[in-house]
C-alpha cells in the first residue's frame, strides 16, 4: 500500500474521535518528541544478491526518530487523540554482515486512548497509552553490484503501547519522557501441524513482526 493510504487510515482515525472531541470540555494536549528507537524486522529464506553475498534478513537500523500526539481530555484522566512517528532510519541487508542499502522512513499512524494517573492539578502525572493503526514503509533506489533496484513502499497494520510522565511547572507548557513499543505485522511463516484430540489436526503458522522501541522526550501543551 502507498503513503497516500497510510494518510488516509490517519485521516479515519481523527474522524473517529471528532464525535468525543466535540463533546469534550477538557484540555487539548499537545505533545512534541524526539528520541532514539531501538527497531528490528525479520527473516526468511536466504536469498543470493547481486553482489554475490547471501542475505536473510531485513531490518531497519537503530536511528534517530520524532513525533507529537495530540489528545483531548475526555475526562480528568482519560484522554482520546492521534500519535504520528516517524524514524529517520536506513534499510540493512543482514547476512552475518549487515549492509546498508538506502535512507529508509518509517512512519507511524494511530489513534490512540490515554489515561494519566494523579489529579489534574498535580504538577508531574504519569501516564499510560495504547492505540492501533498503520506503520508505513517509504520506497527508496537499491544499487546492487552496480544495478538500481526500485524498492516500493508498504503500509502494514501496528499497534502502539507505552507510558511516561509529564511535568507541568506552569499552567500551560511542560516537559515529557516517554518509552514506546511499537509491533507491525510482516508475515506469517508456515508453523507445521497442531493436532487435539477433540478438534482434529490444523495447519498453525508463526507470526513475524517487526518492531520499534524507543526512548524519547519534549515539551508538552495544554490548552
Amino acid at each position: 500500500m502507498s503513503k497516500r493510504i497510510a494518510l488516509t487510515i490517519a485521516v479515519l482515525m481523527l474522524a473517529a474521535t471528532a464525535p468525543t472531541i466535540a463533546q469534550s470540555t477538557g484540555h487539548v494536549v499537545i505533545n512534541g518528541f524526539l528520541g532514539w528507537v531501538f527497531s528490528d524486522g525479520v527473516d526468511g529464506n536466504p536469498i543470493v544478491a547481486g553482489d554475490g553475498n547471501v542475505y536473510d534478513r531485513v531490518d531497519p537500523k537503530d536511528s534517530f526518530g520524532y513525533g507529537f500526539t495530540a489528545n483531548v481530555m475526555a475526562t480528568d484522566h482519560v484522554a482520546v487523540g492521534f500519535m504520528f512517528t516517524n524514524q529517520q532510519s536506513k534499510f540493512v541487508l543482514g547476512d552475518g554482515t549487515d549492509r546498508e542499502v538506502a535512507d529508509w522512513n518509517i512512519r507511524t499512524y494511530h489513534g490512540i486512548v490515554e489515561y494519566n494517573f494523579g489529579d489534574p492539578e498535580h504538577v508531574v502525572r504519569p501516564f499510560l497509552f495504547g492505540g492501533f493503526g498503520a506503520t508505513s514503509y517509504s520506497s527508496f533506489d537499491a544499487i546492487v553490484a552496480g544495478v538500481n533496484h526500485p524498492i516500493g513502499g508498504d503500509t502494514r497494520f501496528s499497534s502502539t503501547w507505552g507510558g511516561g510522565v509529564k511535568a507541568y511547572p506552569g499552567k500551560v507548557l511542560g516537559v515529557m519522557a516517554q518509552l514506546r513499543f511499537t509491533p507491525t505485522y510482516i508475515k506469517t511463516d508456515p508453523g507445521g501441524w497442531w493436532c487435539d484430540p477433540f478438534w482434529g489436526c490444523y495447519a498453525v503458522g508463526n507470526p513475524q513482526y517487526a518492531n520499534q522501541f524507543d526512548f524519547s522526550g519534549g515539551v508538552t501543551l495544554r490548552f
